[in-house]
């Protein structure tokens, strides 16, 4: 069932989710997001946990009963973000262009909501409430334990680049799918659901 109107899937092309068109809006043809992603701001002093470079393994949501595997995602040939495989809909995507969870910066992690199977690992993210938490575990075997601020929908065409990929002021994390009023085959969602989350801990696994 679709999370946007709770209707079944109708076409192969539909299986893209609305992902394809958050990440295309984002960086398609415009190099200069990819130097934010880069980390080309200066970092304030340390004064929260900060942490060096790993790549995420795992995520979990406890509030959202959500535990799944973390594998990298890059670029698509468009320049988007590419959408993970359907053949790992229950697992998230960290875009291994960012920072990882734990460094400056906001580290991305994208899902899917659902396929025309039913739902997918990201299908409750509209949910999550702020002050939940999201532990993200690292190949060093740290758990970055991120505070959701909010959690927030955006047309696609209204994604507010510099809050969601170019806020270097602190470790910070952005989960993101699509959600909204379902639009049709070839289009796939309205919005983009944004959760916006801040490094508050760090712990060993």
């Amino acid at each position: 069932m679709a999370k946007g109107g709770r209707r079944s899937w109708t076409g192969s092309v539909a299986l893209l989710l609305g992902l394809f068109g958050v990440f295309a809006i984002a960086f398609g043809g415009d190099g200069g997001w990819r130097e934010i992603l880069a980390g080309g701001n200066n970092p304030p002093p340390r004064e929260f946990p900060v942490l060096e470079p790993s790549r995420p393994i795992r995520i979990a949501i406890p509030s959202l009963d959500v535990r799944a595997p973390v594998h990298s995602v890059g670029l698509a040939d468009d320049g988007s973000i590419a959408v993970p495989p359907l053949y790992r809909h229950n697992q998230a995507g960290w875009y291994e262009r960012g920072p990882t969870p734990g460094q400056f910066g906001p580290a991305i992690i994208v899902g899917h909501a659902d396929t025309r199977d039913g739902p997918s690992v990201f299908h409750d993210l509209p949910d999550i409430e702020p002050g939940a938490l999201v532990e993200v575990t690292r190949r060093d075997r740290a758990v970055a334990v991120f505070e959701v601020n909010s959690v927030e929908h955006f047309g696609k065409d209204e994604l507010p680049i510099e809050r969601v990929y170019g806020d270097y002021a602190r470790p910070g994390l952005r989960l993101i799918t699509c959600g909204g009023r379902w639009l049709g085959d070839g289009i796939g969602y309205a919005d983009n659901i944004v959760v916006f989350a801040s490094l508050v801990e760090v712990r060993d696994a």
